[in-house]
């Protein structure tokens, strides 16, 4: 076979292999339009479904409404009516029973005088006291039209222009979320999400995170953070398991919220971080990531540990304080490579912690920089990351140490240093120790 076959066959195949990748990104390209198109048409049906059903039962409360109101009135009408009718139909029996008598009194006058003169003495004695018992001269009052009620309906022709005036501006349709979410970080038992504005002519004053478990079977939407704060660590959420998350806004002065982001998928594989049940002095929460020092341990006090070594280098590990007691130079929160059972602080040789005074040990010196007294809602805060292998003696061979890059956060001020350890570690054992009560420590 000839160079020049060679040349033509390894450009046909480079062409081919091109093509191949062209197809693909196409192809790709091709699957994104396909999923904006059905975004769009999905979301088009959900809002216009929204709509109807909304207006539907808009319509439905406001009939109901009007109809409730016109019930009222048309009762008091009848109410009015009814109180009113009473004293005149009593006036009109009284007028009716005054006319019947005045009408018996004329037959018997007429028939006194028709009568003849043997009986028109009789007839004539006993009409005239009749007539003087009926009271003739005595007639009952009867009401002047201006003293009875003339019942009218008030109604109020701004209503229907104030009707329209606000189901005018009732509603509007948003083609972009004003935030969307940014970022879904898994952390042990858990997931940060954050998130960001996209409309930066939208002031928020509030942000609400919903989340929910994907899937066929899942269940609906619940909130689980309202603030102004633009991330938040969802915690309690089991592994290997996909969640659906999605934010809105509110905007300054509005009590409605935004459209909704687009949803977004995320899951952990970190198992939630626990405390080691059964240690003396400490009592935790059902799900074991809230220990509470008690009193039942007025002296001697062993390290509370981790159930295993379940944080790893490039992770960051948060003890939030929820409670405080009395500090202690001994008290201790931090991380180690290894979990002595007898020990009483972590202020000891592998290992690096923060007191509740807020003073630094690694391998148990005191370091010079410190940081805020941990107090009620004290955030401390672990990263790790490793810087390099370190040979010993400058000999591969004798072994080598590890120098891990540590900080640690507390409030708005942090501390960073280098941790030299012997052997080779990526996770570690998390644990606190306090020398009093009271103290309450949420680990995540």
């Amino acid at each position: 076979m000839s160079v020049e076959v060679d040349v033509l066959l390894q450009e046909a195949k480079e062409s081919i292999e091109a093509a191949q990748n062209y197809r693909s990104e196409l192809q790709q390209r091709l699957h994104g339009l396909n999923q904006a198109r059905k975004q769009v048409r999905g979301s088009s049906g959900q809002a216009r479904e929204a709509l109807r059903k909304h207006f539907t039962e808009l319509q439905a409360a406001a009939s109901r409404l009007l109809t409730e109101r016109l019930a009222s009135l048309l009762a008091e009408v009848d109410a009015i009516e009814a109180d009113s009718i009473k004293p005149l139909d009593d006036c009109q029996s009284l007028i009716e029973h005054g006319v019947g008598q005045a009408d018996e009194l004329l037959r018997e006058g007429e028939a006194a005088l028709r009568c003849g003169l043997g009986e028109k003495e009789d007839k004539l004695g006993s009409f005239t006291k009749k007539a003087m018992h009926i009271q003739l001269d005595s007639l009952p009052e009867v009401p002047a039209l201006v003293d009875v009620p003339f019942v009218s309906a008030q109604l109020d022709d701004s209503l229907l222009g104030l009707l329209r005036d606000r189901v005018c501006r009732h509603g509007s349709i948003a083609s972009h979320p004003p935030v969307q979410i940014e970022e879904l970080q898994e952390r042990p038992g858990g997931i940060l999400v954050r998130w960001c504005k996209v409309d930066e002519d939208f002031a928020a004053a509030d942000y609400r995170l919903q989340y929910r478990r994907s899937g066929s079977g899942g269940s609906q939407y619940e909130d689980i953070y309202i603030g102004r704060e633009c991330e938040f660590l969802v915690l309690h959420l089991d592994p290997h398991i996909d969640y659906l998350f999605r934010v809105c806004a509110r905007g300054e002065g509005r009590t409605e919220w935004s459209p909704w982001s687009i949803p977004q998928t995320g899951y952990t594989t970190l198992a939630p971080h626990e405390w080691q049940s059964g240690t003396e002095g400490y009592i935790l929460s059902s799900r074991k990531n809230i220990a509470l020092r008690n009193d039942a341990s007025h002296s001697r006090c062993p390290v509370l540990y981790s159930s295993a070594p379940t944080y790893f280098c490039g992770q960051t590990l948060t003890f939030k304080i929820s409670a405080a007691g009395q500090v202690d130079q001994r008290d201790s929160l931090g991380v180690s490579i290894n979990s002595n059972r007898g020990e009483e602080s972590l202020q000891r040789d592998q290992a690096v912690c923060i007191s509740t005074n807020g003073v630094v040990f690694v391998n148990g010196k005191e370091m010079t920089n410190q940081l805020p007294a941990i107090t009620v809602g004290s955030a401390i805060t672990f990263d790790m990351e490793v810087v390099n292998l370190l040979p010993i003696n400058n000999n591969v061979n004798e072994g080598a140490s590890f120098k891990l890059r540590v900080t640690i956060g507390s409030g708005n001020c942090e501390v960073v240093f280098d941790w030299l350890v012997d052997q080779a570690v990526d996770c570690f054992y998390f644990g606190c120790s306090f020398a009093h009560s009271g103290w309450k420590v949420l680990v995540f």
